[in-house]
């Protein structure tokens, strides 16, 4: 179990990170900047902190306040760099056994081995890095970060520098890695499809600060705020006010129309943020009557504009009367669906929004009630 709770300062950055891991993968994820990497850094020994404590299955491996700071080497923690930082003099063999000195050399050899065999190597141990590919590379990397048997795996934006089908190969693994070592692992991307495809749950960064932890299905789909809403795409946010809290559920007015969400702890007069994922809103022939007609939020709109992503297209629609907007609702259609809807020739269609979908979040301003 990892538990960090650090403070560190530099010109025009301020990180704040309180985080716990437990025995899991926790993707920290975030923009370019956002504070994850030094993070990692921190965890790793490389990066000390101004204040704060580093416990790593309850052993204290920082602690300002106690002047405690283990070195690297001393924290049982594996590390791998976005840029693998292997040695181009020496050969697969020797980048693993690095890490090893202290073992017999009989012992180095059989655990290199496993290692090859395991991260399937078999042929390339006396290839330099130079002559051999970059999944490969990244295979090596990892090999060298597992050889001392590591209490916890640091992954910094590892698979980065790749193509995308080297990518898809090397997550799943990565994923068959840490079922067979029963690895705790805390991975950095700025990729959502990455995070979402390999986290336990996801630590959301901006700004040096987490904003959200959680679930990766809470993450995307109950977002804490509207920045967390913002880094996972969810792109559909609005602001409002609550007019109606029932027991079955809420009801949100916007400057252009009124969303019903699933029920919560929202009053009315309170100003929030709503939002839904683009993929969430259902497209239905103007003809039809949505089954839930009475519950969920059902609005007729005109496609303005849209994009075409190969796999899916992304539809732009706009409400009556308001013609000063370039649109109000973002929608996400795989192609099949596109191609059986006939979507191409109509460009009126209604748009239901399912309760459970829709999310009401605090007001991103920390506003709270409106008549205050």
């Amino acid at each position: 179990m990892l538990e960090l709770d650090i403070e560190r300062r530099f010109p025009g950055f301020h990180l704040r990170v309180r985080l716990a891991v437990h025995h899991e993968l926790v993707v920290l994820f975030g923009h370019s900047g956002s504070g994850k990497s030094l993070t990692l850094r921190a965890i790793a020994g490389l990066l000390r902190p101004d204040r704060g404590r580093i416990l790593i299955d309850g052993r204290p491996v920082f602690d300002a306040a106690a002047g405690v700071d283990l070195p690297p080497r001393l924290r049982r923690v594996g590390f791998v760099p976005q840029h693998y930082a292997l040695f181009p003099h020496l050969t697969v063999r020797e980048n693993i056994a690095f890490g090893l000195h202290g073992l017999p050399r009989h012992e180095r050899e059989r655990r290199v081995a496993e290692l090859v065999a395991l991260l399937g190597l078999v042929g390339l141990e006396g290839r330099r890095p130079p002559e051999i590919s970059g999944g490969q590379a990244q295979r090596v990397a990892l090999a060298r970060a597992l050889a001392p048997r590591p209490r916890l795996l640091l992954l910094d934006e590892p698979f980065s520098a790749l193509d995308s089908a080297i990518r898809v190969t090397l997550r799943r693994e990565l994923a068959r890695l840490r079922r067979e070592l029963d690895l705790t692992i805390v991975f950095v991307t700025h990729d959502l499809r990455e995070a979402y495809n390999l986290a336990d749950r996801i630590a959301v960064f901006d700004a040096g600060r987490v904003l959200q932890v959680d679930d990766r299905e809470a993450v995307f789909h109950r977002p804490a705020c509207r920045r967390v809403a913002e880094l996972t795409e969810v792109r559909n946010i609005w602001r409002g006010v609550v007019t109606e809290a029932t027991a079955e559920h809420v009801t949100v007015q916007t400057p252009r129309f009124a969303l019903r969400a699933a029920a919560g702890p929202s009053q009315p007069g309170q100003r929030v943020d709503v939002c839904i994922r683009p993929e969430r809103v259902i497209l239905l022939r103007p003809e039809r009557h949505p089954a839930e007609a009475l519950r969920d939020t059902a609005l007729a709109a005109e496609i303005v504009s849209e994009e075409a992503h190969g796999a899916a297209h992304t539809l732009f629609f706009r409400l009556p009367g308001a013609d000063e907007v370039p649109y109000d609702v973002e929608v996400d259609l795989p192609s099949h669906p596109y191609e059986v809807l006939g979507v191409r020739t109509r460009r009126v269609w209604t748009l239901v929004f399912p309760r459970a979908a829709v999310h009401v979040m605090p007001a991103a301003d920390g506003e709270g009630d409106a008549s205050a």
